[in-house]
């Protein structure tokens, strides 16, 4: 059992009626990139040709930074916005989305981008998912 699962758990509210273990799911997806993102972005800083790295340390600082805030709000779901829970949850799919192309499709790019594109398409799908249970 996850932190979030097992907080979650506990937790009083019934949440709004969401699944509590497909909350903890996203919670976790979003945290696990935001940590993945941010590694791989410093990672990237420590590679010979820095230069060409440029546009995938951005994707990932900008999904590290979504992500985190992301999985902060979700944290949070007693009582929440659901409007702005969609509205982060829109975004960190787009965050990841972008990241993850980013990471998987520039040729060349070091072992921890491919790394890091792997945790943000399951970032993406668990944020759709719960996106999707929100609907």
């Amino acid at each position: 059992m996850t932190t979030a699962s097992s907080i979650l758990k506990t937790h009083p509210d019934d949440l709004g009626g969401v699944d509590r273990a497909l909350l903890a799911s996203c919670i976790e997806a979003c945290f696990d990139c935001a940590q993945a993102c941010t590694t791989c972005a410093d990672a990237c800083l420590g590679e010979g040709d820095v230069a060409n790295l440029i546009a995938c340390v951005r994707a990932n600082l900008d999904c590290a930074d979504v992500c985190g805030a992301t999985g902060r709000v979700l944290s949070r779901s007693a009582g929440y916005d659901t409007d702005v829970a969609r509205a982060m949850l829109q975004a960190c799919v787009s965050a990841c989305r972008a990241c993850g192309d980013e990471c998987a499709d520039s040729a060349g790019l070091p072992a921890h981008s491919r790394v890091c594109a792997e945790v943000c398409r399951r970032c993406e799908e668990a944020c759709a998912a719960l996106l999707s249970a929100l609907a």
